[in-house]
C-alpha cells in the first residue's frame, strides 16, 4: 500500500496506559510507535481535570511499571505532581509519541492491522501496518452528558461536562447544580461551595462514601482477609467517621464498597470535605432531573429549583467503536469496551490488546502494560520470555 509505514507494535493513546505499555516494550527492545490525537501526552490529566484534583489512592497504587515515585512524594499526589511524574516517565523510557494523530479506522488485513491516521498538524493521512495493535485510549475517551428533556432546547444558563471544569471562581454567588456523586461530582460540589456558590448535587443512585484512609486500610486488609469481611470493617469505620448519612440523601448500596467495585466496576467515592458541606446545609442533595424549562429544573420528586449553571460529572465513554472494526480481534463490544471482564480483558485475537480498560485504575493500567509487553515479547523473542 502506498505511503504505508510497517511497524511491529502500534500503541494508540499516549495517556498513562500507552506510556506504560511503551515503556515496558522499550525495556525489552521491542520497537513500537505511540500515536496520540492531542498535541501532548496525558491530555486527560493536563487538559480535562479540575485544579484541586489529587490522586485519591496512595502513591504506591498509582505508580507505573519500573519507576516508583520518589520517597519524598506526598502519599496522595497532586495533579501537578502526577503530570510531572508522567513527563519524567516518558523521558526516562525514551517514549516519543507522534502527536496530532487522530485514528480514523483500524482493520485486520491478513495477519496485520491496517490503521488509517489523520495527521491534523499537516492535514495528511498516514497508514500504519502493525503486527500488534494496543488500544490504550482507555475508558475515558469522551465525556457523557445525559439526554434530559429541555436541556439543549430551553436551558438559559450554562452547562458543561466535568472535563471542562477548572475551578468555581466564575460560579461564585450563583446557583450551581452538579449532576453525579462520584469522586468528580462530590469534589466539584465541594470546590463550588468553597467559592461561595449555592450548590445542589444530584444523587441518582446509592453510593459508598469513604475517606482516603479507610480505602487505604481496606486495600491493605484485602491482602489477608476475604472481601466481605473487609467490607464489614470499612463500613464500621465509615459509620464512625460520618455517622448516618442516609438522612441527607446519601444511601449506601446493599453490597459493601469493595464487593460493589468488583461486581459493578464503580469505586467508592472518596470524601474530601463534601459530606461536611452536605451536613451543614451548604450543599443540598437532590434526586434525578425530570426536565428543564428555562432556568427551572424539575426533579423526579416533583420539587423544582432555579439554577444558573449545571456541571455534569456523569462520566465518560469509550470512543473505540468509532474506528475499530470490533469483530476482527474478538476483544471489544459495540460500546468500545472489552467483552470479557477483569482480569481477562486485556488480550484478544490476531495481535489485538487493550490497556486501561479493566476498571482497576492506575494499578490496573500497570498490570495491563506488564502483561501485554510480556505476551508480545514471548511471541517476538521466545527466548527472552
Amino acid at each position: 500500500m502506498e505511503n504505508e509505514t510497517k511497524i511491529l507494535v502500534l500503541i494508540i493513546g499516549a495517556g498513562p496506559a500507552g506510556l506504560a505499555t511503551s515503556a515496558c516494550l522499550n525495556r525489552s527492545n521491542i520497537p513500537n510507535v505511540v500515536v496520540e490525537r492531542e498535541d501532548c501526552s496525558a491530555s486527560l490529566w493536563k487538559r480535562r481535570t479540575y485544579n484541586r484534583l489529587n490522586l485519591h489512592l496512595a502513591k504506591q497504587l498509582c505508580q507505573l511499571p519500573h519507576m516508583p515515585f520518589p520517597p519524598n512524594t506526598p502519599t496522595f499526589v497532586s495533579k501537578v505532581g502526577f503530570i510531572s511524574y508522567l513527563d519524567k516517565y516518558a523521558t526516562k523510557f525514551k517514549i516519543s509519541p507522534r502527536y496530532n494523530r487522530n485514528v480514523k479506522s483500524a482493520c485486520l488485513n491478513g495477519d496485520r492491522w491496517i490503521v488509517e491516521v489523520e495527521n491534523s498538524a499537516s492535514a495528511s493521512i498516514e497508514i500504519y501496518s502493525a503486527k500488534y495493535l494496543v488500544v490504550a485510549t482507555g475508558e475515558n475517551g469522551e465525556g457523557v452528558i445525559p439526554k434530559i428533556p429541555g436541556l439543549v432546547e430551553s436551558f438559559e444558563g450554562e452547562y458543561l461536562h466535568s472535563s471542562e471544569y477548572k475551578n468555581g471562581e466564575k460560579f461564585a454567588g450563583k446557583d450551581a447544580l452538579v449532576v453525579g456523586c462520584g469522586n468528580s461530582g462530590m469534589e466539584i460540589a465541594y470546590d463550588l461551595s468553597n467559592w461561595n456558590a449555592k450548590v445542589s448535587i444530584v444523587v441518582r443512585s446509592p453510593v459508598h462514601v469513604l475517606t482516603r484512609g479507610i480505602v487505604r486500610i481496606g486495600m491493605w486488609l484485602l491482602k489477608f482477609f476475604p472481601v466481605k469481611l473487609v467490607d464489614r470493617w470499612c463500613l464500621l469505620l465509615a459509620q464512625l467517621r460520618f455517622g448516618s448519612i442516609s438522612r441527607y440523601g446519601l444511601v449506601r448500596p446493599k453490597m459493601g464498597p469493595f464487593m460493589h467495585k468488583i461486581v459493578t466496576g464503580r469505586s467508592p467515592t472518596i470524601d474530601v470535605g463534601c459530606v461536611g458541606e452536605i451536613k451543614s446545609g451548604k450543599v443540598q442533595v437532590v434526586p434525578s432531573i425530570k426536565r428543564i424549562e428555562g432556568k427551572r429544573v424539575t426533579f423526579v420528586d416533583g420539587n423544582t429549583k432555579i439554577v444558573d449553571s449545571i456541571v455534569f460529572a456523569t462520566g465518560y465513554k469509550s470512543s473505540v467503536s468509532k474506528w475499530l472494526q470490533v469483530d476482527d480481534g474478538d476483544l471489544f463490544n459495540e460500546n468500545g469496551m472489552p467483552k470479557r471482564e477483569f482480569p481477562d480483558h486485556w488480550k484478544g485475537k490476531n495481535g489485538l490488546y487493550s490497556a486501561g480498560f479493566g476498571r482497576q485504575g492506575l494499578a490496573g493500567i500497570s498490570r495491563d502494560a506488564l502483561l501485554i509487553a510480556r505476551d508480545i515479547v514471548s511471541l517476538v523473542c521466545p527466548r527472552k520470555a
